[in-house]
């Protein structure tokens, strides 16, 4: 997820502005950006409310959608600028046609090191297998709650015994990562978080619960159904017993997991209550081709309109720095001049 309203300065690098640093991706906060999410589709199977609308859904053409060789040469060229790690978004992913095949043709690509796929994990049981084998190396998957009512009220669709599956089919294909995604919010996690840090823990996995965001395409986000992550450590503390605070191996990690006295691991990421923007260093591509520097940010950067037409590969990077440089400090989610993206997270990229 995307970050906050703190400063950027202290997590500035401290060789800002040295010759080296001529082609980076670097902000004016020194914030040196080395990973792009990618939004692969805006199509999903479900319909999350924290997403999308219920019905009446108009998605894009399939002629405004990148295809694979333009996100391959768009990742090509960022490579070159320092972006490292790669992570597959939508929509739902895996409703693209061949996405293996994407994935074979970005792990070629000199200076990736990590790609990654977050999904709702319906689709994914038949798909593990061969999007590992294409190189794909973690994987995040959605799992709100262990109930098909509550998996209905939430998604509007049912399905909750395809995404179990689709967790299994994760493990047993041998990534590196397999993670769990909840969204903390009131009334619906309150009950169900003890439930998933045990549904996790006994598979030998990490539940990630992620403070509920306003990017819901009916605009009914209200912070009081926010689950606050320090609320939410406490609940666990009182089931599972004290918590140990886990060093963070990346600054840009968003996550602060956490050790319970039983062995269980957990990971709270809390962009409304303690926003991480001062460490940010993702940019994000639209299935549609606009570069984006932040979740919240209400400007975009075409690539599709350089991409089809002769423009250079200097063109397309001088547009990515030029989206970098406008990057704001935090997304003030916070703050009363806040404004929620007109976009939803579906036409972002979750």
């Amino acid at each position: 997820m995307e970050s906050a309203d703190s400063s950027a300065d202290s997590s500035a690098d401290s060789s800002v502005g040295t010759p080296k640093d001529a082609g980076r991706l670097q902000d004016g906060f020194g914030r040196r950006h080395h990973s792009l999410r990618i939004s692969v589709t805006d199509r999903c199977n479900i319909r999350c409310f924290y997403c999308m609308p219920a019905d009446q859904v108009t998605f894009l053409p399939k002629a405004d959608i990148l295809s694979f060789e333009e996100i391959h040469r768009v990742v090509s060229v960022l490579a070159t600028a320092g972006i490292r790690r790669l992570r597959l978004t939508g929509g739902e992913p895996l409703v693209r046609h061949d996405l293996a095949g994407l994935i074979q043709m970005l792990s070629g690509i000199d200076g990736i090191e990590d790609i990654a796929l977050t999904t709702n994990g319906m689709l994914l049981g038949p798909q593990a297998v061969a999007l590992r084998t294409a190189g794909l190396q973690r994987v995040n998957i959605s799992l709100d709650t262990l109930r098909e009512a509550t998996f209905q009220r939430i998604s509007r669709r049912p399905g909750l015994d395809r995404v179990i599956a689709g967790i299994e089919a994760a493990q047993a294909a041998g990534f590196d990562e397999v993670r769990l995604n909840a969204l903390a919010i009131r009334g619906l996690v309150d009950d169900e978080a003890e439930g998933l840090v045990r549904f996790a823990s006994q598979r030998g996995l990490v539940m990630r619960f992620i403070e509920f965001m306003p990017l819901d395409s009916d605009r009914n986000w209200d912070a009081g159904d926010v689950l606050c992550g320090d609320q939410l450590l406490e609940r666990l503390e009182r089931h599972f017993g004290p918590a140990t605070p886990l060093p963070r191996p990346d600054p840009a990690q968003p996550a602060r997991d956490y050790r319970f006295a039983g062995g269980q691991r957990v990971g709270l990421i809390r962009p409304v209550t303690a926003p991480f923007c001062g460490a940010c260093d993702r940019l994000r591509l639209t299935a549609e081709g606009a570069l984006r520097n932040c979740l919240f940010s209400q400007q975009e950067w075409s690539l599709r309109d350089l991409l089809r037409s002769s423009a250079s590969d200097a063109e397309i990077l001088q547009t990515a720095q030029a989206c970098v440089a406008a990057k704001q400090a935090g997304h003030l989610i916070n703050r009363p001049e806040f404004e929620q993206p007109t976009r939803a997270m579906y036409q972002i990229g979750g």
